[in-house]
């Protein structure tokens, strides 16, 4: 089975370069276009199984593809909650009191959803429902973190090796499930 993780495209100008968390969000027009080329880039893959974070971001990236089958809408695939530090950049977070010293400890000083709690809704959404389908190719659009996050646990990364992989807007990456030992 191949797997497309697809990072949602370029959001509106007011929510670039900050923690977004679960905020649904638009896409900006350039966004709209980019998903578009996007969607041209995938379109000789027949999808036969469609998954979509339930985000605004996410679904009207989704909107630029063609399918054939319904697109499931989850939850499950948004990006970590930021708590009460959503919306806002890495500099108004300094301001408010939280010095970066680490990737640890500033992760662990962020509100919102625990960082192995993350890490593991991920995971568990991947391999009970992902990886137990029985399609040959699955379309997931989403977000940079989780994309990372999978990146990360099938290849044994630990957290912050994988969050520090770059995933531009608008970008993809193919996984082979015969490429990793799966439940």
């Amino acid at each position: 089975m191949k797997i497309t993780l697809v990072r949602h495209a370029e959001v509106i100008k007011e929510y670039q370069h900050r923690y977004n968390g679960h905020i649904d969000i638009a896409l900006s027009e350039k966004g709209k276009l980019d998903a578009q080329e996007l969607a041209l880039k995938l379109k000789d893959t027949k999808f036969d199984k469609i998954y979509c974070s339930d985000l605004k971001r996410a679904k009207q990236t989704l909107l630029a593809f063609e399918f054939s089958s319904l697109p499931i809408f989850t939850k499950e695939l948004r990006e970590k909650s930021w708590g009460i530090h959503e919306g806002k950049s890495f500099e108004e977070i300094e301001r408010s009191g939280i010095k970066y010293k680490s990737f640890q400890q500033w992760i662990s000083a962020l509100d919102g959803e625990d960082i192995d709690s993350y890490k593991e809704r991920i995971k568990r959404y991947f391999y009970d429902t992902i990886f137990q389908q029985d399609c040959k190719n699955i379309l997931i659009v989403t977000h940079s973190g989780v994309i990372k996050t999978v990146l990360g646990i099938l290849n044994n990364l630990e957290i912050e090796e994988s969050f520090s992989l770059r995933f531009p807007y608008s970008s993809y990456v193919t996984i082979d499930s015969k490429n990793y030992t799966l439940p």
